[in-house]
Order: C-alpha cells, then sequence, then structure tokens
C-alpha cells in the first residue's frame, strides 16, 4: 500500500530489472517529469574522489539542461571547465542531457556529495562565485580553543564544551557523507557534534590550520596525514586522529562523550626510504633497492607502501641488507636492500614508511 513502488530485484540473478525499468518510466509519465534541455546544465554530484592521474573527478547527475564539453561550471565552492566527460559505461562523450549521469574532469578541486552543478557564462565568474563560497565556509569556522578527545568529558562536565567541532578526511566523498551523519547524530543535550569540514584526499596543513583555529579535531578514514601536517598538529596540539574502520571512528567519539576511552594505539613513524629500483631475487624474493631519506628502516618493523597521497599496501620488513650483509637497522641517508612480505605491487618512485604502534593509558 502507500505511494511508493517497491520491486523486488537481485543484482547477482538480474531478477527484477526489467520491471524496476517498467516502473520507473511508469512513475515518470504518472509524475509528468519534464526537463529542458536547451537551457545551461544543472545537476547534483552524487560522488566525489581524487583520481591520481586525472585529478578531482566528479560523478553528476544532470537535471536539467545539456552539459557539454568546454562549458565553464561551479559547483559548491569548486569552480572549473569541463575538460572531458565519462558515461556510466566509461566512454568518453561530448554532452550530456537531463538524466544522464557522468564522470566530470576538470574541476579545482574534489566537491562534495550534494552540491550543485551549474553552468555560468565563462571561467571568470565560476570562480569569482567559487572564491565567495569558499570564503564564507573559512569564516564559518573560526574561534575557539584547543580541546582532545581525552580531555572531552571532563570539559563537558565542567560546562566548558556546548559545540564539538570535527575535520573530517576520507579516500572518498560517500564516506565523508556517511561518516559526517553518523557523527553528527552522536549529538547530546550537553555537546553538539558538527563537522565544519569534510573532504576528500590525505590530511594536509591546511586541515590542521583550520583545526587549530576552530577548536576542532581531525580525523582521517582510510588515509594518512602528510609528514609536514603531522609535525603541524604535533606543534600546534591538535588531536589528529586515522582510522580504517568506520565503527571505530563513531564507537571512539561515543566514548570520549561518556568519558570512557579505552586505551590509545598510537602509530609511531620510524622513517621512509624511497624505492630506487626492483631486484627479483630467487630465494629471497622481490628486493626492493631503496634510499632511506628519514629516520631509520628496522628489520621486523611494520610498513606501507604510499604512491602519492595512496597507500598501496601494508607488510613487514623480511629482509634488511647492506650490500650483502643482514643488519637489524639503516640510518638516514644509507641505500639498502629491504625485502617485504605481504606487498605485491611495487614501483621505483614509491615511498616505504615504516612505523610501529604503542599503547597510550587515556586519562581525563
Amino acid at each position: 500500500g502507500g505511494q511508493t513502488i517497491f520491486v523486488h530485484t537481485s543484482a547477482k540473478k538480474g531478477d527484477g530489472i526489467q520491471q524496476l525499468l517498467e516502473m520507473t518510466a511508469l512513475q515518470a509519465d504518472i509524475l509528468e517529469l519534464k526537463a529542458n534541455p536547451s537551457r545551461a546544465a544543472r545537476g547534483v554530484i552524487v560522488e566525489g574522489r581524487l583520481d591520481r592521474g586525472r585529478g578531482p573527478v566528479a560523478t553528476a547527475l544532470i537535471q536539467s539542461g545539456t552539459l557539454k564539453e568546454g562549458d565553464a561550471v561551479v559547483v559548491g565552492s569548486r569552480s572549473g571547465r569541463v575538460r572531458a566527460m565519462f558515461n556510466d559505461r566509461g566512454k568518453k562523450v561530448q554532452k550530456a542531457g537531463p538524466s544522464d549521469p557522468v564522470e566530470v574532469l576538470g574541476l579545482s578541486g574534489v566537491p562534495r556529495a550534494g552540491d550543485t552543478l551549474l553552468v555560468v557564462a565563462d571561467e571568470r565568474k565560476a570562480r569569482q562565485i567559487a572564491t565567495v563560497r569558499s570564503e564564507r565556509d573559512r569564516l564559518k569556522g573560526k574561534g575557539g580553543t584547543r580541546i582532545t578527545l581525552e580531555e572531552l568529558h571532563k570539559q563537558i562536565e565542567a560546562g566548558e564544551v556546548k559545540e564539538l567541532r570535527l575535520v573530517l578526511k576520507a579516500d572518498v566523498q560517500g564516506s565523508v557523507e556517511a561518516l559526517t551523519e553518523s557523527l553528527e547524530r552522536l549529538s547530546t543535550d550537553e555537546v553538539k557534534l558538527k563537522v565544519i569540514h569534510g573532504s576528500v584526499g590525505a590530511v594536509n596543513e591546511s586541515d590542521v590550520m583550520l583545526a587549530s583555529a576552530s577548536n576542532a579535531i581531525v580525523l582521517g578514514f582510510n588515509v594518512k596525514a602528510d609528514p609536514k601536517a603531522a609535525s603541524q598538529a604535533q606543534a600546534d596540539g591538535v588531536d589528529l586522529r586515522s582510522y580504517n574502520v568506520i565503527y571505530d571512528v563513531i564507537n571512539d567519539v561515543r566514548a570520549a562523550l561518556s568519558g570512557m576511552l579505552a586505551p590509545e594505539i598510537r602509530e609511531v613513524i620510524l622513517g621512509r626510504a624511497q624505492v630506487r629500483q626492483l631486484f627479483p631475487i630467487t630465494k629471497l624474493g622481490l628486493v626492493l633497492g631503496s634510499a632511506v631519506t628519514e629516520g631509520k628502516i628496522v628489520r621486523g618493523a611494520r610498513v606501507r607502501v604510499k604512491r602519492g597521497e595512496t597507500v598501496a599496501g601494508e607488510g613487514t620488513v623480511s629482509s634488511l641488507k647492506r650490500f650483502k650483509d643482514d643488519v637489524r637497522e639503516v640510518l638516514q641517508g644509507l641505500e639498502c636492500g629491504i625485502g617485504v612480505d605481504g606487498i605485491k605491487s611495487v614501483q621505483p618512485g614509491d615511498i616505504i614508511e615504516a612505523f610501529t604502534t604503542e599503547e597510550v593509558a587515556r586519562t581525563l
């Protein structure tokens, strides 16, 4: 009953797909859904991500008008010119009309899901609109003093905190949207949770500066902080945390609100090395000829391989050699051969980041 149509479908078996299409067409006909394809395009952003090869990529659903290659567009606080478009099958297209989903390349940054895409007269006007919106968003997040999850419950009880501000970074825009909704739902009578900034990509210095100025906590989901950003956070006293599971984020924040945080597992960076050359060895497997650029690489340490802002994999240092000698550690400025278990995809130029974890008691 009711006004909502339900169709039983199965993505695995393909059941109900034809009925779903028929019901969608019927609903569109009954509601008289129409759009003018001749006007300037207007659409909504469904998803946004940062692609290493193509830059910011936005998935847009055109609602009215026709979006053409070369159009100047403004999307939320981002602007640009449509450099290329791809349809849902990955084929390059020159234009997209009403109800067409397309991937758009050429924006100045990654837009947020739900942002409106508008075609404007020229790129200059698009930049002006985007700059005004960006400045308005920046001013919203100003003010406040330092805060950490450990001290949160104490400050709530003392009446010092009425709003907990969060800066959220994730690997895809969909995760940003889901986390924002889940975290803001944790608001209580004593404190309101608010995500003042959420975007795609690694945590950078700008995020830490915003958190420092806004009395916010920085949460990274499936992304890591830049080395400079981590140093800046430590210097400014900004609480910066990384997570891989969405429930861990929610549980940590909920526990902080109730003053019941478990001991913190803190990651300590031992050193970084750059892969110069790959050496396939019959008995040892793949050995990475590397130069240690920072700190030290220790045999048996956990490592992750970073390619730009993305993490290519994680593993353990199984062997470490200087020339033909097995060594326990290699310091900054020296070259070595590193054997890593658990990582298959490595390329010259990748960064090997060695780290360890330690348990730190949280005090309130």
